[in-house]
């Protein structure tokens, strides 16, 4: 079945095709989650809030295109999702005096190989604004149009942004390098 027609399905009242939208689309948006930065462990409860607004808000959709509207929700679901951790986190501060450190985080075992741990490590430092482009455009293959619609940007500013994310990543892996030769050379 189409993509048009499983969402007009699904905004009938279609469990089956909704069903079917989520069994499309879910690696899409986990993938998309966790290079956004979120934890292991948080991408399921990340991808069943998409769903859940995807569901809520299905007939509001009229874009022409499902999935830049399925990336812009993933990108507000874990925003929504960083906030209210930030605010847990401070109040859980505020009545120890001494955190618990972290556990061995599950991602490790996900990224395969050093240059993997170090290409995903830079990237998260990037900025926000030069991160989400490069995500898009590199490992979702959105064109420059796409990343537009999906960010609210000008073609100008989503090729800017890329260009720059681009530099500040190069930068970023040159000096990881130098320092890793530091310590194994």
């Amino acid at each position: 079945m189409k993509e048009d027609e499983l969402i007009s399905k699904a905004r009938d009242g279609s469990m089956q095709a909704f069903g079917e939208i989520v069994d499309i689309y879910s690696p899409v948006v986990r993938k998309f989650a966790f290079q956004l930065g979120n934890r292991y462990e948080e991408i399921d409860d990340i991808t069943q809030e998409v769903f859940v607004r995807v569901y809520r808000f299905l007939d509001q959709f009229s874009q022409a295109k499902f999935t830049t509207w399925l990336y812009k929700i993933t990108l507000n679901v874990t925003r929504d999702f960083s906030r209210k951790q930030k605010r847990q986190l401070s109040k859980v501060l505020k009545f120890k005096k001494e955190p618990k450190p972290a556990a061995v985080l599950v991602e490790e075992k996900l990224l395969r190989n050093e240059e993997d741990k170090l290409l995903h490590f830079c990237i998260q430092k990037l900025d926000e604004k030069y991160r989400i482009p490069i995500i898009l455009f590199y490992f979702h293959g959105k064109k420059y149009e796409e990343i537009g619609d999906i960010l609210g940007l000008s073609l100008a500013n989503v090729k800017t942004r890329l260009l720059r994310g681009k530099e500040n990543l190069k930068k970023m892996l040159a000096d990881a390098e130098k320092r890793e030769g530091k310590f194994h050379g």
